[in-house]
């Protein structure tokens, strides 16, 4: 691993944000097993507003020089989340469902990278989507243990990237995307510091969850 590649520049200048979201409050005692499944279900629905700012601009940005290669259709967890709602929330999902503002703050984050600033895209695409296939896989571990989900199964459905079948082998050639990125070092700069935004952006909806279900064990 190149330590002077744009991918590593992106990972370490992002590690402290990184953690700050991982150990947050509310992802602490979710993984804990202190928060019930209703937890969970208000954490899958944020998830929904993050993925539908994503994947609704992804098409559009298909053909973009810098984002393109990063739109993945292998990657999208909109219609997994979709299944996994409807099972946590029921068939009417839908109607139920609300943002967090802090949740809308990012996904208005996200829409407004897509439409005016496509590397901005990529820092948000890269959080997200490497930070799925890596940690979340966690997530579903503790998820189908505390709430009794079928391994991979209705409820953890987002975690599962089935068109995905080297993890490993797809980060790698993520990584060699980030660093094939045609930018100058400011342009570099601006793209890091749009990836510890959306860390911070995403540990702001972790600290409005963790108000709306403090630790009840």
């Amino acid at each position: 691993m190149d330590p002077f590649s744009f991918s590593t520049l992106i990972r370490t200048a992002s590690h402290e944000q990184h953690m700050e979201a991982e150990t947050s409050t509310f992802m602490s005692d979710l993984l804990g097993g202190r928060l019930g499944v209703a937890a969970y279900a208000r954490y899958t629905e944020q998830l929904w507003f993050v993925y539908e700012a994503l994947e609704g601009e992804a098409e559009r940005l298909a053909s973009d020089p810098l984002a393109g290669p990063f739109v993945r259709p292998e990657l999208y967890r909109l219609a997994a989340l979709e299944r996994d709602l409807a099972h946590l929330r029921g068939p009417k999902w839908r109607a139920g469902l609300t943002a967090l503002p802090a949740t809308r703050a990012y996904a208005d984050r996200v829409r407004e990278c897509a439409e005016r600033w496509p590397a901005g895209y990529i820092a948000h695409h890269y959080t997200r989507y490497l930070g799925d296939l890596s940690g979340g896989q966690i997530i579903r571990d503790r998820a189908e243990r505390t709430w009794g989900f079928t391994k991979k199964g209705d409820g953890v459905r987002f975690y599962v990237f089935e068109g995905i079948p080297n993890p490993a082998a797809f980060k790698r050639g993520y990584r060699e995307l980030l660093d094939a990125v045609v930018a100058d070092d400011l342009e570099k700069q601006r793209i890091v510091a749009e990836c510890k935004r959306a860390f911070a952006l995403n540990t702001a909806v972790f600290r409005e969850l963790g108000e709306e279900f403090p630790q009840s064990a």
